[in-house]
C-alpha cells in the first residue's frame, strides 16, 4: 500500500501593528521581531514618524510589521497628520497589539487608546503586550496584567521583553495565529518596503536626537537632498542630507560648538547606514532653519508628511 505524502501545512500571511503612547517600545518591538533595524528607536517620545513595514519571515508564516507613531494629544498640524496615520493603519491590518510598559501605571493615555481600540476590535483582534519586563518586578509585571484586564477585553495577553527576549518568540506565534492563510507577499530576505532614502533620512534623524533637549526632538527633520555611487569608486555613496529645525537657536544645538555636535551626529549615523547598504558612505549634512515647518501645511508637504 502506497503511502501518501504528507499534505503541506498551511501559510499565513498578514498585517499586524503595535499601537500604544508615545515611547511604549513599539519600535523596539518591531525591529526585535523582524531580527534588524528597520525603525528608529530613542528615549524622546513620538519618534516615529512614518509607518514603517518590517517584515519578519518564518517557515509557516510571513508575518508584517507596520511601525506607527505614538497616538497622542495633538498640538500642531504634523501631530494631527501622525494620530490620523495611525488610525488609517488600524483600518488596513490583520490584528492590533496594544503596548503599555510594564514599569508604568495604566494611565489616562492608555484608557483613551484602549476606547478608540474597542471601536476596531468588533472587527480586528486586539492583543494587550506588557512591554519591558526588563525594567519591572514580577509582581508589577502581575498587576500590570491585571490593570490592562480591566481597560478592554483583549484576544490575548501576553508580557514581553524586547531586551532580553522574553516571551518574544509567544508574542510572534499569538500574532501569526490571527493572521489569514495566504502565500508569502515579499520576497524572502526583505526586511521593509521602505525607499531607501526615508530610511536613511531617519537613521540620521535618530542619531541627531541623541542627547537634545526635550523641546527640539518635535521640531527635527530630515531629507536627503542627493544620493549617487561616487564616480570611478564602485564602493562609496555619496550622501547629502538637511537637518530642518525651526528655529535659529535650535540649528545652534543641533551643530554644537565648533560644528561638534553635528560631526557626531554625522559619525554615528553613518555608521548604521553603512550596514543598511553594505558600502562606504561619504554623509555631506548641513542645518537649515524651516520656521514653524510642524504647522505649515506648505512645508509638510515638502519634508514627506
Amino acid at each position: 500500500m502506497s503511502s501518501t505524502p504528507d499534505a503541506p501545512a498551511e501559510h499565513r500571511s498578514g498585517f499586524a501593528c503595535f499601537v500604544g503612547r508615545p515611547n511604549a517600545g513599539k519600535s523596539t518591538l518591531t525591529n526585535a521581531l523582524v531580527g534588524s533595524k528597520v525603525a528608529i528607536t530613542s528615549s524622546k517620545p513620538q519618534t516615529t514618524r512614518h509607518a514603517i513595514r518590517g517584515i519578519v519571515h518564518r517557515p509557516d508564516a510571513q508575518l508584517i510589521i507596520v511601525d506607527t507613531p505614538g497616538l497622542h494629544r495633538p498640538r500642531t498640524l504634523l501631530g494631527q497628520r501622525l494620530n490620523d496615520l495611525v488610525y488609517e493603519t488600524w483600518s488596513e491590518v490583520d490584528v492590533v497589539g496594544f503596548c503599555v510598559p510594564a514599569d508604568q501605571k495604566v494611565g489616562p493615555g492608555d484608557k483613551f487608546i484602549a476606547e478608540q481600540l474597542k471601536k476596531v476590535a468588533r472587527r480586528t483582534p486586539v492583543l494587550g503586550v506588557i512591554t519591558k519586563t526588563d525594567l519591572a518586578t514580577k509582581q508589577q509585571v502581575a498587576e500590570q496584567l491585571l490593570a490592562l484586564q480591566q481597560v478592554m477585553d483583549f484576544a490575548d495577553l501576553v508580557p514581553v521583553s524586547a531586551v532580553d527576549s522574553y516571551q518574544m518568540d509567544t508574542l510572534g506565534d499569538l500574532l501569526v495565529g490571527h493572521l489569514p492563510e495566504g502565500p508569502q507577499l515579499y520576497p524572502d530576505g526583505e526586511l521593509t518596503d521602505e525607499p531607501e532614502e526615508t530610511l536613511i533620512a531617519e537613521m540620521i534623524r535618530e542619531a541627531a536626537l541623541e542627547g537634545v533637549r526635550d523641546e527640539l526632538p518635535h521640531s527635527l527633520a530630515v531629507r536627503i537632498e542627493e544620493m549617487n555611487q561616487r564616480k570611478d569608486r564602485d564602493d562609496l555613496v555619496d550622501v547629502h542630507a538637511i537637518v530642518y529645525v525651526e528655529r535659529q537657536s535650535q540649528k545652534s544645538i543641533v551643530i554644537g560648538r565648533k560644528g561638534e555636535r553635528l560631526r557626531e551626529v554625522g559619525s554615528n549615523a553613518r555608521q548604521h547606514i553603512q550596514k543598511l547598504l553594505g558600502s562606504k558612505i561619504y554623509l555631506d549634512l548641513h542645518v537649515k532653519v524651516a520656521k514653524d515647518w510642524q504647522r505649515d501645511p506648505k512645508q509638510l508637504r515638502r519634508l514627506g508628511f
